[in-house]
């Protein structure tokens, strides 16, 4: 268990007026939501419009804005920035924006066809006839300047490469596909104050309409063409079921044996947490160090490790907050049924919390609050207890963590905007 009591002096976040981080990345992020509806065409209107249900629906941004502005934080500064800038100019795979969406692979092998690019894409035909393949154009090679070991310094106007846009795009659609894929098992009627998708086309839709997603996200992150951001986000994809795996594992005693309860509730704090992480901080840790990777910087520079810390630590802090609301507020703020978490049999932090003041709370979270009585007893013991002001406290730690790792980057209007990020994070409604 995680010994961080309530202390009002923990929320002592500047009141002074900081940037607003969205307005920052305004005209990207609005570029982001069009252009990624025009990935996910498909020849099953169907599928089309599960595809892009959640995407037309208001939504926080939060994932792409942290990959935006980690770009403009960190852009000029790695080893490999002049590459990545060049690379960023040429008609190439990974190069330039209207490159990205060249196939890897003849469009007639893939039969992946989406009516938004007619002619990158292709119908699957019954008819194939063995043909010689064209000899590949050879793609330019990088000048010498390129390559030069002079000193790095933050690019000004700070401005977002092809690919850095390109990943906050995938990154949004993974987003999406584990979402379509919690509402069936949550079996959850509202997202975003709206039917859900499992409520508007039923479960086998929203699953396939979650793999299709999946896999349009992978073929646009194979076209960024690196192969250390394609392996971030590839494990976030498995993160992502394991932590839906840890979600749904008991809380008990282990093989059976009579242990004191303490060791129990430490064993369910080790499983919150890393649910939490999985689930959630997973997704913006490995894309923020993903957009550094893309913006030019390698292994030995601390740039990565900055953002994958920020990233890491914010989604932590941003879950806890989530939990903190399902006990505090209403339907209407949330976009979605409040009191949910109790009701599905799961232990957050607030209910964690409230175990160590009550003892009684031990055996309705090892039932996951399961027989008739338990979620009323349950949100009884959290409401007299302190849990949700030292959940609340726990996220305040996280996001002063977050907050923290970034005194090492340059001074800068995206540095500024991450750093009021964590104050909204912590103080946000819905």
């Amino acid at each position: 268990m995680l010994n961080i009591r309530f202390d009002r002096r923990l929320f002592t976040f500047s009141t002074l007026s900081q940037p607003d981080p969205f307005a920052l990345v305004a005209s990207e992020l609005s570029r982001i939501r069009t252009d990624l509806v025009h990935l996910l065409g498909s020849a099953h209107p169907g599928l089309d419009e599960i595809a892009s249900y959640y995407f037309l629906r208001p939504s926080k941004q939060l994932r792409p804005l942290i990959i935006l502005l980690f770009a403009q934080a960190t852009n000029g500064l790695g080893r490999d920035w002049p590459l990545k800038k060049w690379a960023s100019e040429q008609a190439r795979p990974g190069g330039r924006a209207e490159n990205l969406d060249e196939p890897l692979s003849r469009a007639n092998v893939l039969n992946d066809w989406n009516p938004n690019l007619k002619d990158k894409t292709s119908f699957y035909d019954p008819l194939l006839s063995l043909s010689l393949p064209q000899t590949p154009s050879k793609l330019p090679q990088p000048p010498l300047s390129t390559f030069d070991s002079s000193e790095r310094t933050l690019i000004s106007p700070a401005f977002v490469l092809p690919t850095q846009m390109r990943l906050a795009q995938i990154v949004e659609m993974v987003h999406a596909a584990s979402l379509l894929h919690d509402d069936v098992i949550d079996e959850s009627p509202l997202r975003r104050g709206s039917l859900s998708a499992p409520e508007a086309f039923g479960n086998k839709f929203a699953v396939l309409g979650g793999n299709f997603i999946l896999g349009r996200a992978s073929a646009a992150l194979a076209r960024l063409g690196d192969p250390e951001v394609t392996q971030l986000i590839a494990s976030v994809i498995a993160n992502l079921v394991e932590g839906e795996i840890l979600q749904m594992q008991d809380v008990e005693s282990p093989d059976g044996q009579a242990v004191p309860s303490s060791q129990v509730a430490k064993s369910a704090w080790t499983l919150y947490l890393q649910k939490t992480y999985m689930k959630t901080a997973s997704l913006m840790a490995k894309g923020a160090r993903s957009a550094v990777v893309l913006g030019g910087c390698a292994d030995g520079e601390v740039y990565k490790e900055i953002a994958y810390a920020y990233g890491r630590n914010i989604g932590i802090a941003f879950q806890l907050v989530d939990d903190v609301l399902d006990y505090e507020a209403v339907e209407d703020t949330l976009g979605k049924p409040g009191g949910a978490d109790l009701q599905l049999g799961l232990a957050t932090g607030p209910a964690l919390y409230a175990w160590e003041e009550h003892p009684e709370m031990g055996p309705l979270i090892e039932r996951k609050f399961s027989q008739a009585g338990d979620v009323e007893l349950a949100r009884s013991l959290v409401k007299k207890s302190a849990g949700v002001e030292r959940t609340r406290a726990l996220a305040v730690a996280y996001a002063t963590q977050a907050r923290e790792v970034l005194q090492s980057l340059p001074e800068g209007e995206a540095r500024a905007a991450l750093e009021a990020l964590t104050d909204r994070v912590i103080k946000r409604k819905s």
